[in-house]
């Protein structure tokens, strides 16, 4: 199936930079032979490096050599961009933070990414500061990007004449990428008259770009559906909320579809709400990189009962210590006490110490931790204790008790509350 096939069809996309989750996600996709959307923001990537190290194509060739290594095959993987525009540059004034993100948009698509998310939602160092932009100069960026997008892809075509052609998303959700910083008492859903200014705007922009044709190229809006988490928060789907939407989008008689950001930690019930009312992209991140932290500090406390102290890994002490010694990652979203802050750099549904397990320190002690149990024999009283979900597996036969596929085992249950909510 194409891109555009699996997005209408209905499709999660992992927004992740995470090794030990794309791993897990890639094995998956291979032992059920079913594809996989792979996601990376411009905070993650960019021409720059982003906080990953990476480029585009740098990060594609990662995941794919990741994919060999573990069997999967290529054709059951599909790249995304996520927030493609000039978030990371917009103290810039608009000249230069939309040249970058031109530049950014153009490696996306030269790379082979086949979903791209055009972001122009934020005001740049010259635009008013005391007011939201309006949607004609949000459209009107954006066509800009596309244009840089579509000059990328004929760049790609050059070395794969094959290349299927990138589909668009547009709009974006009110809060930023990765969850809301502060509490909230309610959601506002995005409205029908929001959706359909969204959509006249860029009608009129790729119009008067010249690119009346083009606008096919677009099959998917962001929207804001009522779901939001934050360190110690979670907004649950509700259905009766979203109706005027949901309705909205019948209307466009699957031309278009939505894209829901921030679904992690929803119910598999409530995702599968979303996707029949036209929410037909599920976008997740946090939810998986927490899933893998917390089985780590599972295995961790197993290792405390098996491992002498002076052999230990001790992953959540190195990952604290590598967090306090860098706070720029976590400073600005964790407020409170300092027993309150290490709570949240700990626990907190956000999971900013997901930007720490790329620190060579942190990947030292995560290995150590592996081999260390692997040495042991973990009793099945052990795994009832601190894992058991995986115990449940085991005793099922249909997990090996090895402390790697117990970890990555918690990256499946995620991904299996996705799967139920697409598979209809």
């Amino acid at each position: 199936m194409t891109i555009k096939e699996l997005i209408l069809k209905g499709i999660p996309s992992y927004c992740t930079a995470s090794q030990s989750v794309l791993r897990a996600l890639l094995k998956r996709a291979a032992r059920n032979s079913q594809p996989v959307l792979v996601e990376a923001t411009a905070n993650q990537i960019n021409q720059y490096g982003g906080y990953t190290g990476m480029q585009p194509q740098e990060y594609r060739e990662m995941v794919l050599k990741m994919a060999d290594q573990v069997s999967c095959p290529r054709n059951l993987l599909f790249f995304g961009g996520d927030h493609l525009g000039p978030l990371v540059w917009d103290q810039l004034p608009e000249q230069e933070a939309m040249s970058k993100a031109s530049e950014l948009v153009r490696l996306f698509a030269a790379a082979g990414y086949s979903k791209l998310h055009l972001d122009t939602s934020m005001r740049l160092g010259d635009d008013p500061q005391d007011r939201p932009l309006t949607n004609a100069v949000i459209a009107r960026r954006g066509a800009t990007l596309y244009a840089a997008a579509m000059k990328g892809y004929s760049q790609a075509l050059k070395t794969d004449p094959k290349l299927p052609r990138p589909v668009f998303i547009i709009g974006s959700e009110v809060p930023i990428p990765g969850g809301t910083q502060e509490q909230e008492d309610s959601i506002s859903v995005t409205s029908p008259e929001a959706l359909r200014n969204t959509l006249e705007a860029y009608r009129k922009a790729f119009s008067d770009a010249g690119f009346d044709q083009e606008l096919k190229d677009i099959i998917a809006v962001v929207v804001q559906p009522g779901v939001e988490f934050g360190s110690d928060e979670l907004h649950v789907y509700n259905r009766s909320a979203a109706q005027k939407l949901t309705a909205e989008v019948r209307e466009l008689k699957g031309k278009l579809v939505l894209e829901g950001h921030s679904t992690d930690y929803q119910p598999r019930e409530a995702l599968r709400e979303m996707m029949e009312d036209g929410i037909k992209i599920l976008k997740v991140g946090p939810a998986l990189t927490f899933a893998y932290r917390d089985a780590l500090f599972a295995l961790s406390e197993i290792e405390r009962i098996l491992i002498p102290e002076h052999d230990r890994a001790d992953l959540p002490q190195v990952l604290e210590q590598v967090m306090c010694s860098s706070p720029g990652n976590w400073q600005h979203h964790y407020s409170g006490t300092p027993d309150q802050q290490l709570l949240l750099r700990r626990y907190s549904l956000s999971d900013r110490s997901r930007y720490y397990f790329s620190n060579r320190e942190v990947q030292l002690a995560e290995e150590k931790l592996f081999s260390n149990l692997e040495k042991v024999h973990i009793p099945l009283g052990l795994l009832h204790q601190f894992m058991p979900k995986q115990f449940d597996e085991i005793i099922a036969g249909r997990l090996q008790a090895e402390p790697r596929l117990l970890a990555e085992y918690a990256v499946d249950l995620v991904a299996r509350d996705y799967e139920y909510a697409c598979s209809r």
